[in-house]
């Protein structure tokens, strides 16, 4: 099912947005801190694709994505709307 970001919060974290979704996504907290673990879930594997993406949480209705300190956000957050709006 595709979602719609329908909103972008920072966090306390300047490496780690809060894509909030027009639908939820998982009941459970489900985290990945490599491409290794997410390889077994779409979304997740996915989102390791985009070079920069350092681990992922799916929670409820939002995705939040860390990414790597010398990777901009410009570079990332196109591709992960495309992820989330393609899966």
């Amino acid at each position: 099912m595709p979602f719609r970001v329908i909103e972008m919060q920072p966090t306390p974290n300047p490496d780690a947005t809060k894509f909030v979704l027009d639908s939820p996504i998982s009941e459970q907290p489900t985290s990945f801190f490599n491409a290794e673990q997410a390889k077994s879930h779409p979304v997740a594997a996915a989102l390791f694709a985009i070079p920069g993406v350092t681990s992922v949480l799916l929670l409820g209705d939002f995705v939040t994505v860390n990414k790597s300190k010398t990777t901009p956000w410009s570079k990332i957050t196109p591709k992960v709307r495309d992820v989330l709006s393609s899966s």
